[in-house]
């Protein structure tokens, strides 16, 4: 009786936790989004006396010449792009980490793991990216978006990897497949849990980058809808409506997104951990 006990208090601390952390300032944002520029301006958690929804909308995706709407289709395809090769590069990289293994394996897992270690140096970083012409160009950006994604995937793939029995690729072979076809039309398929796993999380990681944009992709052009935060925020005069209203609509897409696949990325996730 005392461990179903502790395990509901644990559940409800962990309830309320959520509810702290993410409940409440989402509501924060949502309550000060429909106010005007007044009543915003409290910052409080009070329910508005009018709603400004459509005011705030319609001026927030106006503003500076509809950037928010140039931003969101920057970061779609910044995002859209980065998965691709994401997945692609991972997953081939992951296949042939779990298949060889030779005197180099334990090195290339060390260089692996580093990726999750050590942190991102940006001024080096823009350096090779200028060096090679690839600064403030999309291309570039999504090169620095799949490098930093680069480790996380490669595990994932390398632990659900070897789920699969390696007969497969003997069966395979002997059938007169070669090894880009084997990957291609077999083994990818086979790892849709964790391809799944990876197209969400790293989406909502991708299209909420604020930083990475910022050094390496700069320009009112080349915008990214977490930059687009910059319009209502100044150092003499903020516009908390329309800046919350900002926040809220770049939050709702990887929102929804998280929600609808979430039973997914927990498989993806555990699947190489359980069976491996």
């Amino acid at each position: 009786m005392s461990r179903k006990v502790k395990g509901l208090s644990l559940e409800i601390v962990a309830i309320l936790m959520t509810v702290v952390v993410f409940w409440i300032p989402f509501y924060f944002v949502i309550v000060n989004a429909l106010k005007d520029r007044k009543e915003s301006a409290l910052l409080n958690l009070a329910w508005p006396s009018t709603m400004h929804l459509w005011d705030n909308l319609k001026e927030v995706v106006m503003a500076r010449n509809y950037m928010l709407l140039r931003a969101f289709y920057n970061s779609t395809l910044l995002t859209v792009l980065s998965i691709v090769v994401l997945v692609l590069v991972c997953a081939m990289a992951g296949y042939v980490m779990q298949r060889r293994t030779d005197r180099a394996t334990p090195w290339l897992n060390f260089l692996v793991l580093s990726g999750l270690i050590i942190p991102p140096a940006i001024v080096p970083t823009i350096w090779v990216l200028n060096g090679i012409g690839l600064f403030k160009t999309l291309p570039g950006l999504i090169l620095v978006e799949v490098a930093l994604g680069f480790p996380f995937g490669v595990l994932l793939y390398k632990g659900f990897m070897s789920t699969i029995p390696r007969e497969v690729d003997e069966a395979a072979v002997v059938d007169g497949c070669s090894g880009f076809k084997l990957f291609y039309t077999i083994i990818l398929p086979l790892l849709q849990p964790v391809t799944a796993t990876i197209i969400v999380t790293s989406s909502v990681g991708i299209f909420n980058d604020f930083t990475n944009p910022l050094y390496f992709f700069p320009g009112a052009k080349n915008a990214t809808v977490q930059l687009t935060l910059y319009n209502f925020q100044s150092q003499f005069v903020t516009q908390w409506n329309l800046l919350f209203m900002n926040i809220l609509l770049i939050t709702l897409p990887p929102l929804i997104l998280f929600i609808f696949f979430n039973k997914k990325i927990v498989a993806g996730m555990t699947a190489g951990s359980v069976k491996g």
